[in-house]
């Protein structure tokens, strides 16, 4: 515990209540820093734009009178009074001649002269056109002499008199530099109060939170003894205080949990592990041991072909030949076994062929016609000639086999096999379709699985070893293609894909 609230004392510039005392300044700081820039850079701006749109409108309204042959009327004298007070405007309306027609002024000597400086002074420094109309131009004006800026309208009526308009820029100047100065003040104001908030405000919140960091290093200790008593008026904090009392309470009884689940689970892998290293075993030994007859056999076929004579020796040869060659490819088979075992550790044992499935497929049909026709199963076989495809012509091969010998075994009601080769953009699908019941939707999942067999007593009945999916499932994925199931109302379709 000393130890703790050592780390906390060298800790101290940076505890929470320094914190939230200096986050408070900076946004009091940063709030009136804002509204000082945002005034001192766009209130006058938009100030003088606001008076630039007073003067085009009051030129838009004095025009329309004009063009009613209202304006000059001694009724209306009152309206273009009242249209110069309200809006802060000094307006001159002059004719061709130079008389003046209409003022608002007492005297037109300055007016004038600024009005003729806004339509002929070429001095850029003291004149800044800003806008211009069809009939107008608005200029900011600057008298040096008496230290004064206008907004001066200039134009021509619908009756060709000129008219000039004019406000003063000194009043929103003066405005402008006014209320930067209030919220200079209200600034420092807000900047002292929240100084004195943020320091009572942050210990009634760094207190308890104090406490909870101490219990929480006790629990990170594994010590669950330390409780969180809350204050007489329950907060938010105390609310996390008792959430902490049921987390040290939680995990007290997990870490016991835990303990007794990892020693399960340890055993559970090591079962796992055996299971696994049992059937590899298991696939290597029938391996090995199928080699030893297969090759006895394929010696005893030899000799009885060499040695072996009759009155119908082509007839015998015939035979002897057949069996040598269906043990010679019993013995490949056992090998492709023993190097489908290493395909699992990723071993790469393809013999990429370009070579026609069609025939290949209608081999496997030709050399299953015994079994279909025992069984009385149609089998048809769909496809458009040719299908030239990249792949091992040995392995493509087994798959299709294994696709039907377990549709032959598996057909039902209406004894119906349907082999079909579907062209696709860049490669070609092969399916095998046989008629009987769907497989069950949880079981599909699990098809391509060691040993994992839907029927165990039908599977035992043909012999079946619940190997040959996973045999497709390893081939297909070393070839970098897709297979799968599709169950249908009348039966299952197995497929799989190759390049073209």
């Amino acid at each position: 515990m000393s130890q703790l609230r050592s780390e906390e004392n060298k800790k101290v510039k940076y505890s929470l209540s320094t914190q939230i005392c200096t986050y408070m300044v900076i946004v009091a700081l940063g709030a009136i820093l804002i509204s000082f820039i945002l005034n001192s850079v766009f209130t006058l701006g938009l100030s003088v734009g606001r008076r630039e749109n007073v003067l085009a409108d009051a030129f838009r309204t004095l025009s329309q009178k004009v063009s009613r042959n209202a304006l000059y009327d001694d009724k209306y004298r009152d309206y273009f009074e009242t249209l110069c007070a309200n809006n802060n405007l000094q307006v001159m309306i002059v004719s061709p001649s130079g008389e003046v027609v209409m003022s608002s002024q007492g005297s037109n000597r300055l007016m004038m002269a600024q009005l003729y400086s806004a339509m002929l002074s070429r001095d850029k420094d003291n004149r800044e056109i800003i806008r211009t109309g069809p009939d107008y131009s608005i200029l900011r004006l600057k008298n040096p002499e008496v230290e004064s800026e206008f907004l001066v309208l200039w134009g021509t009526l619908p009756d060709s008199n000129l008219i000039m308009i004019r406000s003063g820029l000194g009043s929103i100047r003066t405005s402008a530099i006014f209320a930067s100065r209030v919220l200079l003040l209200a600034g420092l104001i807000s900047i002292g109060l929240a100084i004195i908030a943020s320091l009572f405000f942050s210990r009634r919140i760094t207190d308890p939170v104090r406490r909870l960091t101490r219990i929480a290093s006790q629990m990170a200790s594994l010590d669950f003894n330390a409780k969180y008593e809350p204050e007489k008026k329950p907060n938010e904090i105390d609310e996390l205080g008792d959430c902490m009392n049921e987390l040290s309470k939680t995990l007290e009884g997990t870490i016991l949990k835990l303990k007794q689940a990892n020693a399960d689970l340890l055993q559970d892998l090591k079962a796992r592990e055996e299971n696994e290293k049992m059937r590899r075993e298991f696939s290597s030994s029938v391996s090995h041991e199928l080699k030893t007859p297969l090759a006895l056999i394929i010696g005893y076929a030899e000799g009885l072909n060499d040695a072996v004579a009759s009155d119908d020796e082509e007839d015998r040869r015939f035979y002897c030949n057949v069996i040598i060659d269906e043990a010679n490819k019993m013995n490949h088979i056992v090998k492709e076994l023993l190097d489908l075992s290493h395909l699992e550790y990723g071993e790469q044992i393809m013999n990429l062929e370009r070579f026609d499935v069609t025939e290949v497929i209608s081999g496997v049909i030709r050399s299953n016609s015994i079994l279909t026709d025992r069984e009385g199963i149609s089998v048809s076989f769909i496809h458009n000639g040719s299908a030239y495809v990249w792949s091992d012509p040995f392995f493509t091969e087994q798959v299709i086999t294994n696709y039907f010998s377990n549709a032959i075994h598996y057909c039902e009601n209406e004894k119906k096999i349907e082999v079909k080769i579907t062209e696709r953009e860049k490669d070609y699908r092969i399916s095998v379709f046989n008629s009987g019941a769907p497989i069950p939707e949880e079981a599909i999942p699990h098809l391509w699985e060691k040993f994992y067999k839907v029927d165990k007593a039908r599977t035992r009945e043909y012999g079946g070893s619940g190997i040959g999916l996973s045999v497709v499932k390893a081939i297909v994925d070393d070839l970098g293609k897709e297979c799968g199931v599709v169950n249908h109302q009348n039966g299952v379709e197995f497929y799989f894909d190759l390049d073209k």
